[in-house]
């Protein structure tokens, strides 16, 4: 036996070998490069808590901070034709699908759940920009006129978080029609008087913007998010000019009217259950552990504290 062989130069290597992190426990900020520890970064909700930077956040992650309790039902979406056009490009269709599908551990670009916020029962949907970009085709048109049936059913309000490339490439003109039926659906909701609220997030662009993105009631933004239909690229090479750093940006679409509010993530359920009270006619939310004001304490469940 060769004791420096076997023994010593092992032990030597295990002494001054370079040991490797995970690359998952911490993740650095596009905002300001500040590195995050992955657990501080959600408990803060995707948002960096030195320069306020508000990363993207999953729609699962996101229904679990929305919902009361983290507590929803998943609603199961009709599935359209899976490859309509036989379309192919460095990859077929199904294979980016295929690819996106085991990147994310979701089924398709929108997740659609009811549950309860601030007790009052409501369906949400919510795009997932790391599928394809979050991009619209059939089944994220197929999910959002099941989120508007589901709420029409159960006369409960919508809120829908955008989060778009636009209208899917892959799908062609079946992706543009998803424009068309996604207003028509709106319409339908909005003539039963029912509260529809749509909250932008980085980035939503194209064909979402042009159609159930910008048709809210109430049109909520998270700060500093990109909403445009031409992104600000193809606008300079069109007019051959410079564009401001903030335009097209959350602020600037709030100070030019059209936007209702500009609000940050961890501030955004409260918000939402305030507007949504409001919009319903119901009493104001009653927060924190005081007792219950006595001219309340009567109401049924609808009104009790949040």
């Amino acid at each position: 036996m060769n004791w420096i062989t076997n023994y010593v130069r092992p032990r030597i290597n295990s002494i001054f070998s370079r040991r490797e992190t995970p690359e998952n426990l911490w993740h650095k900020c596009d905002g300001c490069g500040t590195m995050l520890f992955h657990r501080e970064l959600s408990d803060n909700l995707n948002v960096c808590g030195n320069c306020g930077h508000h990363m993207a956040i999953a729609p699962r992650d996101r229904f679990s901070n929305l919902f009361d309790g983290g507590i929803f039902t998943e609603i199961a979406v009709p599935t359209p034709q899976s490859d309509p056009l036989s379309f192919r490009d460095q990859q077929k269709y199904p294979d980016r699908i295929r690819a996106a599908q085991k990147a994310t551990g979701e089924k398709e670009a929108m997740l659609v759940a009811s549950g309860n916020l601030g007790r009052t029962p409501i369906v949400a949907a919510a795009q997932d920009f790391s599928f394809m970009g979050g991009s619209m085709g059939g089944f994220v048109g197929n999910a959002f006129l099941k989120a508007v049936e589901e709420a029409l059913n159960l006369h409960r309000p919508l809120i829908v978080f955008s989060a778009a490339g636009g209208a899917r490439m892959q799908e062609g003109i079946y992706s543009l029609m998803q424009m068309p039926r996604t207003t028509v659906a709106i319409q339908l909701f909005k003539e039963a008087g029912l509260p529809y609220i749509v909250v932008l997030t980085h980035p939503t662009t194209g064909g979402v913007t042009a159609s159930y993105a910008m048709l809210g009631d109430i049109q909520i933004a998270e700060p500093n998010a990109l909403i445009c239909f031409a992104g600000p690229r193809v606008i300079e090479q069109t007019i051959g000019e410079k564009l401001p750093s903030e335009f097209q940006r959350a602020e600037f679409l709030l100070e030019h009217g059209m936007l209702d509010r500009v609000t940050p993530r961890s501030q955004l359920r409260d918000e939402l259950i305030s507007i949504i009270r409001l919009l319903l006619g119901l009493t104001p939310p009653v927060r924190g552990d005081l007792p219950m004001p006595e001219h309340l304490s009567n109401m049924d469940d609808t009104t009790a504290p949040v």
